[in-house]
């Protein structure tokens, strides 16, 4: 990858960009206020982020942006039927509800920001379908466009997002006290073998095969919208 690349996809996976996945906890403040955390909570966490990203995220979100990305030729051309149905079965496998939307809220607001910061042919055509409401904007999927348009290679781009969603996904720990700040990073560093496996796994992947099988966490993502006090939006 380009040193310009490598600059793309940090400032993508920054939690600083705005799009707004600062505000989701990913199922995990459900599963934290119904005290299903065992003991020791640290090794718990682990195992829980791992599975996570092995049968939920990889090949979910990970294969789709990695069709949305094979989707934009090098002349920068989109194959937009195929974004479209990445796109669209990424939706459909995305089971719970405030999941379902967070994913395209924070993917119209990162397109957005995106068409703003770089603005390249292939944001403009995906935005124009977006804007038409002709397929969803999932945030994996529009993740994709974006790093095919600034030249961010399809293997760092899924890896770059699997670590998003990793780091995330902890920094929710550390604000549901859960964990401090140390453990946090522990964890995180014991997590990159399982995104680095997972990512090599999903890159390669077609449409057909973007699917999703964590059932404890999709039915403690439904959980959430009942809960009578809620610090995270998912």
């Amino acid at each position: 990858m380009s040193l310009a690349g490598l600059l793309f996809l940090l400032q993508l996976a920054d939690s600083a960009f705005p799009c707004g996945r600062y505000t989701l906890s990913y199922g995990l403040e459900p599963f934290v206020q119904s005290d299903a955390l065992s003991s020791p909570r640290a090794r718990s966490l682990m195992t829980l982020l791992s599975d996570a990203l092995r049968f939920g995220v990889a090949p979910s979100d990970g294969v789709a942006l990695a069709c949305a990305h094979r989707a934009v030729g090098p002349d920068g051309r989109v194959a937009l039927d195929a974004v479209v149905r990445a796109d669209e079965r990424l939706r459909a496998v995305k089971l719970a509800r405030e999941g379902r939307e967070a994913s395209m809220r924070t993917g119209r607001a990162l397109l957005r920001t995106a068409v703003d910061a770089f603005g390249t042919v292939p944001l403009l055509e995906y935005a124009a379908l977006v804007d038409k409401g002709r397929t969803p904007g999932n945030h994996a999927v529009v993740l994709g466009v974006v790093c095919a348009a600034v030249d961010v290679p399809r293997l760092e781009a899924v890896a770059g997002e699997l670590y998003a969603f990793s780091s995330g996904w902890i920094a929710a720990a550390v604000r549901l006290g859960v964990i401090d700040h140390r453990s946090a990073q522990r964890i995180l560093g014991r997590v990159h073998p399982v995104i680095a496996h997972a990512a090599r796994a999903a890159v390669e992947r077609s449409v057909a095969d973007i699917r999703s099988c964590t059932p404890v966490l999709d039915a403690m993502s439904m959980r959430h919208e009942e809960a009578g006090v809620r610090l995270f939006a998912t």
